[in-house]
């Protein structure tokens, strides 16, 4: 495989100039919305920021699989060792209702294991990226222009967990797909934490927040796909914390012949 940091460089690199695109459409306030045949949304920024994204990585020796994309049959793809996995626009939903919790996605995934993952939440300008094979995590804050303010992978800008606590329970909620599984769970964690708090977030952000200890556990009990996940379980992992299928109770894995996600949970 490549040299892991010029990659995770690279994907830094595409990650914010798709981000920058999506915010051009942004704030365009008659911004063209279209629903896919499962009627989920697609925007002129979902499509922008995809075409940056497959133009950053086509000169690397890896195949890619994206939300945005027709993707390759199993039949091929399961031969591929190593595969970007892309969310070009993590969070239309919320792109749509203006919230600014959306996010660019891109993880890169070897034997159905993500190694590297970027999350990049353009509205804030909030860089999440990590090398989980050297078990690093790091969150940098851009400039009003989208620069790096420093050096890449200083260990000041590294992000941890937060240590568990007796009485505190703080449970990430998605903020347009909360069900009753989830709430059944939240009621389930009532009756071993005084206190339960809910942090209500869009799109790959709530994976960020567990890895960086703005909360605790991560309940996912409604579809995903892969690229909704990839990065996020790139930087929780680096972190130090576990993606677990509620089907296998193994992390989720990658370039699966379905690429819907079992139901999972992110917790350490």
């Amino acid at each position: 495989m490549a040299k892991t940091l010029e990659l995770l460089e690279l994907t830094i690199k595409a990650s914010i100039q798709a981000g920058k695109a999506i915010l051009e459409v942004y704030d365009d306030p008659e911004f063209s919305i279209e629903l896919k045949g499962d009627k989920s949304p697609l925007t002129e920024a979902d499509l922008a920021s995809s075409a940056i994204i497959n133009d950053c990585l086509k000169d690397t020796p890896y195949p890619i699989i994206s939300e945005e994309i027709k993707n390759k049959p199993y039949s091929e793809r399961m031969h591929w060792d190593t595969c970007w996995i892309v969310d070009p626009l993590d969070g239309t939903k919320e792109f749509i209702k203006r919230n600014g919790e959306f996010t660019v996605n891109i993880a890169l995934c070897k034997d159905g294991v993500p190694v590297l993952g970027v999350i990049y939440v353009p509205v804030l300008r909030e860089l999440y990226y990590a090398d989980a094979a050297a078990n690093k995590a790091y969150k940098a804050v851009l400039t009003e222009y989208h620069l790096l303010p420093q050096n890449l992978f200083e260990e000041s800008n590294r992000i941890f967990p937060s240590e568990s606590a007796s009485n505190n329970l703080r449970v990430v909620g998605s903020r347009s797909h909360m069900n009753q599984d989830t709430l059944d769970f939240i009621e389930s964690e009532r009756q071993k934490y005084p206190d339960v708090e809910i942090v209500s977030k869009g799109s790959s952000l709530k994976f960020c927040l567990v890895a960086e200890g703005k909360a605790d556990v991560y309940p996912r009990f409604a579809p995903t796909m892969e690229w909704d996940t990839a990065a996020g379980q790139a930087i929780c992992s680096a972190a130090g914390l576990k993606v677990i299928s509620r089907e296998t109770n193994k992390e989720l894995a990658y370039n699966k012949e379905n690429l819907l996600n079992p139901h999972f949970m992110v917790s350490s």
